[in-house]
């Protein structure tokens, strides 16, 4: 890992120790994610069946997981697993619902009522990975907080194993969660499939879950056509930039680099450190720890894009965390939470030593589906208002339109929108006729 002075850098040399491994998106890869989303558009299950037989290696009958299939994924995992992954659902669970978004209405002056009221998405469409892993836990992250929201229809997919089944710990989820509507399928063409519908998937309003750049591809091509479908985020790989000071262990911080680091060999780790020593000994404890790692091919090939930086304080490193927007920031300092009110623009934060960012993956309660690759400066990680939406309601009595309509009408003039202020004065107009028969009739 290479070792950086930050106060020995140049502008372009900062830029360069802050920069993300470049996407690999080139116009011909998006050439064949754009021919995988039309051909699932034109034969549908057909094509879907064949990118099974070609990508998984798998031959699929029914895309839709069975009632016997989900019966035999509780059998086939142990009480233990069983037990965690219920621990993980409750506490998702318990922290989600004090989310859910609440009807708001008041008058904002007399006779003027104004609702925002919160309504459910109808169908969403869940994506679960399963390439180099099987994600469960993303299965909870997204199942949880579409639970919570009430979305009348949840559809989930994830990838066939070569043995044309799902993952079982996916599935003991999905039906955990209530969700029953669970599709063999798998990359780009799952996001096709539920972003436009086949005969046996339901077409959906939107589209959540990480994946591969083929998946992030599909999501951003579909969220682009009036006929596709929205999505959640936009995502690149995994990312986590541990800020830390001398009173760090070398061990903890040495780890949670690795940790995201063995995700994906585009995914990158960054540690900023008041301590030069510090820095020494994560280096040589990741040298120790690489070699004995079951995906040490991928670490080899992620970690050439990490970075240990040494920085002259902490507010220097906050400002550096603050411009790089990471998905995750560990902070191992001394007093950690005072360095928290700093923090504006990272997808999670882990404060101190006792708070490995795997917590946040699996079930300490927060959601996994973060922004990543900069995308934190202006987007949040998914939460239950991710799978609702809201609208606007406003309702005036005669009062209120007398006292009101005088201001819109001016305003609309304003604008040279003509056809807006007449639409409030024939009102007015009618209003002042109506005073004027029954001052008649009274006099």
């Amino acid at each position: 890992m290479e070792r950086l002075d930050w106060q020995g850098l140049d502008d372009a040399g900062r830029r360069a120790a802050l920069a993300r491994p470049p996407e690999a998106i080139d116009p011909g890869f998006l050439g064949q994610v754009r021919e995988i989303i039309a051909t699932v558009r034109r034969d549908g299950d057909t094509a879907l069946r064949g990118y099974a037989r070609e990508f998984e290696r798998a031959e699929l009958g029914s895309l839709r997981v069975s009632e016997a299939e989900f019966a035999a994924a509780e059998a086939q995992l142990a009480p233990e697993a069983l037990r965690a992954l219920q621990t993980a659902i409750n506490n998702v669970t318990t922290f989600h619902l004090a989310q859910v978004p609440r009807d708001v209405s008041l008058e904002t002056q007399p006779g003027v009522r104004c609702e925002r009221l919160v309504r459910s998405i109808q169908a969403v469409g869940l994506y679960v990975p399963a390439g180099s892993a099987p994600l469960p836990s993303t299965a909870i992250m997204l199942a949880v907080p579409s639970r919570l929201a009430r979305c009348p229809q949840r559809v989930l997919c994830t990838p066939p194993r070569r043995d044309g089944t799902a993952d079982p710990a996916v599935l003991v989820v999905a039906r955990r969660c209530d969700i029953d509507s669970v599709f063999k399928v798998g990359g780009a063409q799952a996001i096709a499939a539920m972003a436009y519908g086949t005969a046996s998937i339901p077409k959906v309003a939107k589209v959540y879950g990480p994946g591969n750049r083929w998946v992030s591809a599909a999501k951003q091509l579909i969220a682009g056509d009036p006929q596709g479908a929205a999505m959640d985020m936009p995502a690149g790989p995994s990312e986590v930039m541990v800020i830390a000071d001398e009173t760090a262990s070398a061990t903890f911080v040495a780890l949670d680099l690795l940790a995201q680091a063995e995700h994906d060999p585009h995914a990158q780790a960054l540690l900023l450190t008041t301590s030069a020593e510090l820095a020494d000994r994560v280096a040589a404890r990741i040298a120790q720890l690489v070699p004995g790692q079951p995906r040490r091919a991928i670490l080899e090939k992620s970690l050439t894009a990490a970075r240990l930086i040494v920085v002259p304080d902490l507010a220097t490193a906050v400002a550096i965390a603050e411009s790089y927007a990471p998905e995750h920031l560990l902070v191992q300092t001394r007093t950690p939470r005072a360095l928290l009110g700093s923090i504006t623009t990272a997808g999670a934060v882990f404060l101190g030593a006792w708070s490995p960012e795997p917590l946040g993956d699996y079930c300490s309660g927060t959601n996994h589906v973060l922004p990543t690759y900069g995308y934190a400066r202006a987007y949040s990680g998914l939460g239950v208002g991710d799978f609702m939406r809201s609208m606007v309601v406003q309702e005036l009595s005669t009062a209120g339109l007398e006292q009101l309509g005088p201001v819109a009408a001016t305003l609309a003039r304003l604008e040279g929108l003509e056809a807006h202020a007449a639409a409030v004065e024939a009102r007015l107009e009618r209003l002042r006729a109506m005073d004027a028969r029954r001052a008649g009739l009274h006099s």
